[in-house]
């Protein structure tokens, strides 16, 4: 009887158009379907691992097919949903699949192309347990130092090589460099059991520990063996549960002092069996309070009635709400209400920086439901993440766990399956647009994209929403709910500008601080209060000048100014990491007449230590919160009052909650109000509102200063007067006129 042919649809994460074209071998005809991850060869000699798109039996056109070569995954590692969303990104943003689904996967599932193997050198040369192929590879890999798979292939003339070099890696005879294998592996812990021999007869075990007792070589063993016991016993009776005999070997270790060696000893008699438990990465919570004990104020209820209303008949609504005015809450009665039905939650938020306070809260009422995804997770937290996102069944200890999950704009990309609500924090916010590498997406245009596939509802909330977003409002699309005052009565900031030409003029300027700033600074310390100080510049100079040529030192890539960073003596360029040594002299004419220009926040933290040695200092931007653990460090200090003044850039502008912060000082609002965007006037606005509205936020009276040389510009009067909707038809009005977004779509090629 004549076999079927069948033949698979491949998406590779390479940028070229559609999928690949592959022959399914006779034995896997029925194993493949749609989101398993197979190894294909591509090209003269290179592997890689792809996504099954769809299997068929349409022969296609070109005469040479060639078979895909290895199966890895027995389940999907994505979604129809997602990959649907995929599709919607290609066309939208003019980019290949193969780009979203680079963009997409965690590294660890993109498993590696072009492969060197080489043999072990601990390799023994023990063969007994080897196949005669895999013999055959541990031989000719013997003559060589390192070979790519497909010359190994070719040597030993055997095309499936993949599954064996597979099998000899695990046996630990061959060495894979960028392995094609799954790359992730599970976290695991030690643990130790009791032989059964022992366990089942109590009788026995008492023997065995005189036995032990009684020779001076093997008292120590004993010592262990009844510290195992009584630590098993304790677990057990906490637990009021019969007793295991199971013990964590690190609880071991700590408890009695006991070194590894005496633990191997008692496993080498087989007394104790050691075993490897597959745990989780990502720590454990419980929520502490329930979210349905949250009440609501007056106008917190009046929003969120508006909001329920809305949702009924549209599937996006704005939540338009005041800085400070107590939109979380109302966010957690809606997750609330979603968990509830058996729904997945995703919460964007524009900055990691963010999610650190927001994990907190949310943890509080939803324990181990909230999972936190983002680029600051090492691969394999990652990989799990997705794992649970896609099918929690899978993990069954933590079922109930990751129907929340909180992320900056990749947290898009899960692969959800059973999707409810989305809420899109910060809507505004630029950081949901990725600018390279492709895809090129907006996360907030995105999420409007998912809400519809997984016929899930949206919600945005900000307190200055962006233009399109309020047209689409305006236009009938997005349905609107408004909170025009702060939680709890507290007053919105009192908002100063200062005018630095007149400043200078009066010798009011100390540096870039102007008197009036530094008194008001120095009076909130003395009630032991907090400041925050933004500086839309990192570093600690802007730029070096030569008074001779008038020339600045530029990268010579990307043609921008060099930026000083004073701790690491260097020019930088904030695009590409170009870096070079700080010049004694002008590069160009050699002139020792230059001088720093400009500055930022490494020099504003150097200024204020000067300026208030007594007060804790910090400084948050991309260069200080490098690690995983700095931003929540720094959030964490700021919000215990460790830290008395946080300097910074934008990451100090979003979203932040702290309950001392009685002044708020704006130090350059030019840099903001003369960039050269169509958005520039928009951007200041929402920037300057938004870092006001961190002042001032619980009882402490908040005042706001803003330093500037053009204090009579438009977007001032209406950051003074708390005014978006003046700001909101001056600058519609004007992009009409002009043919700008949203009235056009914009492409830059």
């Amino acid at each position: 009887m004549e076999r079927e042919t069948f033949f698979c649809e491949i998406l590779l994460p390479l940028p070229l158009p559609g999928t690949f074209t592959y022959k399914i071998p006779c034995e896997w005809n029925h194993k493949l379907q749609f989101g398993v991850r197979v190894v294909v060869p591509f090209g003269r000699s290179k592997l890689y691992s792809g996504l099954v798109i769809r299997v068929h039996q349409t022969p296609p056109r070109q005469l040479v097919v060639k078979y895909i070569v290895d199966i890895i995954d027995e389940y999907p590692v994505i979604s129809e949903q997602q990959f649907q969303l995929w599709e919607w990104m290609s066309q939208y943003y003019l980019c290949h699949l193969g780009e979203v689904m680079a963009a997409a996967l965690p590294s660890a599932l993109k498993l590696a192309g072009e492969t060197k193997v080489m043999l072990n050198p601990a390799f023994d040369g023990d063969i007994t347990s080897l196949t005669e192929k895999e013999v055959k590879v541990a031989e000719i890999l013997s003559y060589r130092t390192a070979m790519l798979i497909a010359e190994v292939a070719k040597a030993i003339d055997i095309q499936k090589i993949i599954p064996i070099i597979k099998s000899l890696v695990e046996k630990e005879i061959v060495l894979a460099d960028e392995e094609i294998k799954d790359p992730y592996k599970p976290k695991t812990e030690s643990w130790l059991t009791l032989n059964r021999l022992y366990a089942d007869d109590e009788q026995a075990l008492y023997t065995l520990i005189d036995q032990l007792n009684n020779n001076k070589r093997t008292e120590k063993q004993a010592d262990t063996l009844l510290q195992f016991l009584m630590i098993a016993k304790k677990a057990c009776s906490d637990n009021k549960e019969a007793a295991s005999y199971k013990v964590k070997k690190s609880d071991l270790m700590k408890a009695g002092k006991i070194s590894d060696s005496r633990i191997k000893r008692l496993v080498d008699k087989q007394i104790l069996v050691p075993e490897q438990q597959i745990i989780s990465r990502l720590a454990a919570y419980t929520s502490e309070h329930n979210a349905s004990e949250i009440t609501l104020s007056s106008p917190q209820q009046k929003a969120m009635d508006q909001i329920e209303k809305q949702l009924e008949a549209k599937n996006c609504v704005l939540l338009h709400g005041v800085t400070g005015s107590g939109k979380t809450e109302i966010y957690i009665k809606l997750i609330n209400k979603a968990l509830e039905d058996g729904k997945q939650v995703l919460y964007l938020l524009p900055e990691i920086a963010l999610t650190t306070q927001i994990v907190n809260r949310l943890r509080y009422y939803f324990g181990d439901k909230a999972g936190v995804y983002h680029s600051r997770f090492n691969e394999y937290e990652r990989v799990e993440i997705w794992n649970r996102v896609l099918n929690p069944d899978l993990f069954d200890r933590h079922a109930n766990k990751y129907q929340l999950i909180l992320g900056a704009r990749s947290a898009l990309l899960l692969p959800y399956h059973n999707l409810g609500l989305i809420i899109v924090d910060e809507e505004h916010d630029s950081s949901y647009k990725q600018t390279d590498p492709a895809p090129r997406y907006h996360a907030r245009d995105c999420a409007v994209m998912l809400a519809q596939i997984h016929q899930a509802k949206i919600v945005m909330g900000t307190a200055t929403p962006s233009l399109e977003t309020y047209y689409n409002v305006e236009r009938g699309k997005y349905g609107l709910a408004t909170l025009t005052q702060r939680y709890a009565a507290c007053q919105m900031p009192e908002i100063w500008v200062v005018n630095i030409v007149e400043s200078l003029k009066q010798k009011a300027m100390d540096e870039y601080l102007s008197q009036f700033l530094i008194d008001h600074i120095a009076a909130a310390l003395a009630r032991k209060e907090q400041v925050i100080l933004f500086q839309n510049r990192r570093g600690y100079s802007l730029r070096l000048f030569c008074h001779s040529c008038h020339e600045m030192p530029t990268c010579i890539h990307c043609d921008v100014t060099l930026t000083y960073h004073k701790s690491s003596n260097l020019l930088k360029c904030h695009y590409c990491g170009y870096a070079i040594a700080m010049p004694r002299e002008c590069p160009v004419c050699h002139s020792h007449d230059i001088e720093m220009k400009g500055f930022g926040t490494e020099k504003v933290e150097q200024k204020l230590s000067e300026l208030f040695p007594q007060a804790v200092i910090a400084r948050m931007d991309l260069d200080s919160t490098r690690s995983k653990t700095a931003y929540q460090n720094l959030i964490q200090d700021f919000e215990t009052h460790k830290t008395d003044i946080l300097a910074g850039t934008q990451m100090v502008t979003k979203g932040l909650d702290f309950d001392r912060v009685s002044v708020v000082g704006i130090l350059n609002a030019d840099n903001l109000l003369s960039y050269p965007d169509f958005r520039a006037f928009e951007r200041a606005y929402q920037v300057m509102a938004q870092v006001s509205g961190r002042a001032g936020r619980k009882e402490v009276p908040g005042k706001v200063i803003i330093q500037t040389y053009r204090p009579e510009h438009e977007v001032l009067q209406y950051v003074v007067a708390h005014d978006f909707l003046a700001m909101y038809r001056h600058q519609i009005r004007e992009r009409e006129q002009l043919h700008y977004p949203p009235f056009r779509c914009l492409i830059r090629l």
